[in-house]
Formats: structure tokens, sequence, C-alpha cells
């Protein structure tokens, strides 16, 4: 057994499909389903579902990959190290990916910016997830570090560390009732025409939840998975949309659109890094963390205390 096998069967996992996990290899087909066959043959174990096209992994086979996961992220973790003892600055060269709840990729942005300050060296994926999809792929090592929600759903077994506040408000157009208002209501708010993140985003449950609280249920007239499409829609169609605070303080301000707080109540949620509790601690991760700290906060950016 080598890592290059792991490798294959981790991708194809991941593609499921041979053709698109060869070519994410870098290999021909029958070249990554010889060496996943040759596996099973050392381990003495079916992993692959046979049939014509793929149709998933035997229960042998998610035993293995859940092991293939856990030794390749050790055997990345090994090479940064390696790289870092071999440079001569000690700089940290790698590639990390960083899995983002929508209501968090303006923060994220300034993170990266953080990163790529201190350690030039790193390349980085950052990629829109839900809550959930952001803790199954740390699981599964498919990304090395989330930026959730932390007290607003279960996470265990993780690393975490708060970043921010997350607190919200009334995303208008200048030319709406309420764009010159110091203030709006959440039950105020569900009588707007409202464009939301999907159901599946905690962002929209933490919503939803403080709508419920205000006694009020609005019905969203447009549904997003894509926060850029809510400005859109905002500016565009002149729907209203709830959004944290720290948008605008970040993005910059916008000639045609406002952002009014939203009380009775007042919501705010901790938003912060998490990675899988392990040791030693990925250089990666830890250069994630330690530059995160340095990045400037919207709890104090947004409203006054």
């Amino acid at each position: 057994m080598d890592i290059r096998q792991l490798q294959y069967l981790s991708a194809l996992a991941r593609e499921r499909h041979f053709t698109r996990a060869a070519k994410a290899c870098n290999v021909s087909q029958p070249t990554l389903s010889g060496r996943i066959r040759q596996l099973e043959q050392e381990l003495g174990v079916p992993i692959v579902e046979r049939g014509q096209r793929f149709h998933g992994l035997t229960p042998e086979g998610e035993k293995v990959l859940k092991w293939a996961h856990s030794i390749l992220d050790n055997w990345s973790s090994l090479q940064q190290e390696i790289s870092t003892l071999r440079s001569t600055e000690g700089t940290l060269i790698g590639r990390l990916s960083l899995g983002v709840v929508p209501s968090a990729l303006p923060m994220a942005a300034l993170i990266t910016k953080a990163i790529q300050d201190r350690h030039a060296g790193i390349e980085l994926t950052v990629l829109s997830q839900s809550s959930v999809d952001i803790l199954r792929n740390l699981e599964d090592f498919s990304i090395d570090v989330g930026l959730t929600y932390l007290d607003n759903e279960p996470i265990e077994g993780m690393r975490a560390e708060s970043i921010y506040m997350e607190r919200y408000c009334l995303l208008v157009r200048a030319d709406h009732d309420l764009a010159g208002k110091a203030s709006v209501t959440w039950a105020d708010a569900a009588k707007q025409p409202l464009c939301l993140l999907t159901p599946n985003m905690q962002n929209r449950r933490i919503i939803d939840r403080a709508f419920r609280t205000a006694n009020s249920k609005p019905t969203p007239r447009l549904e997003t998975n894509s926060v850029i499409n809510l400005f859109s829609n905002v500016h565009l169609m002149g729907l209203a949309s709830v959004v944290p605070e720290y948008f605008l303080d970040i993005l910059g301000p916008m000639s045609d659109i406002r952002a009014v707080p939203l009380v009775a109540p007042e919501i705010e949620h901790s938003v912060g890094l998490v990675a899988v509790d392990r040791d030693p601690v990925s250089p990666l991760v830890l250069a994630v963390f330690e530059s995160a700290r340095k990045v400037s906060a919207p709890k104090r950016a947004g409203r006054k205390q």
C-alpha cells in the first residue's frame, strides 16, 4: 500500500466517477482503476462496488476511506513541516482549503489577506459551504479549516476559536421607506418583500428563529445560496434582505444601499475558525489561526456598544 493508492481512492470517493477522478489525479482511468484494485488485493477486502459505472464504496471501503483521509492528512502535514525545515527562512509552503459559511465570506477575504501578508508561500482555496458541509468536509479531510458559527449548532471534536460576533441589519435600497431609520424591528422587517439565503444555511436558520422570537413569519420573495445575489436583488429588484452588519464595513459604502440595524430582539452569534483537533497540528492550520487573530473583527466596526 502506498500514498498514491490512497490519493486515488480519496479522489474517486470525492468525484464519484472514475474518469473525473483519474483526471483530477492526472493519470489515465485504467491506471487509477488498477491501483485501487491492487489496494483491494493487498487489504483482502472489496473497496468499490463493481458495475459499469461508480456505484459507491462497500462498507469495508468506507472504513478504508476514513483511514485513507487520516493518513493523507498526516502525510500532508509532514510534507509541510519538512518544507518549512528546508527553507532557510522557515517560510511556510503549501496549499490550504478553507470552507466558509456564506455570511462569513467577506471576513474570509480579510483572513486570507492576513495569511498572504504573513505567509506568501501558502496557496489558498476558499469554498462557500453550509455549516453542515464544513463539519463533514473537515471530518473527511477534504478541507483544512472552516469559518462557521460556533454557538448555534454542535461542534464536537474540533479545535475552535471565535473571530467575531455577528449582528444583523436590514439591507434596503436608498429610496426605501426604512432607509433613513436608526433601527428596524424584526417584526417590521418581516413585512418587507425579502430575499434571504436558502433554508439549508445556518444563517437562514438563525434569521428564522429571530423572526419567530418577534412573533413574525415572513414569506421570502426570493431565496438564494449566494450573498452576492442578495445584494444584487436589493439593488436591482428593490427587495430587502437580512445580512450581517459588518458587510458594508468590509465591502465599503454603496451609494444606493443602506444597512439598518435590526432590534427587538437584538441577536448576535459567535463566528470563528474550526479545524480537526489533532496532535501535532498542521503548520498551515496554525498559520490560519494565528493570522486570523490579527484581523480587525467586525464587532469593533459594527454597532456601537
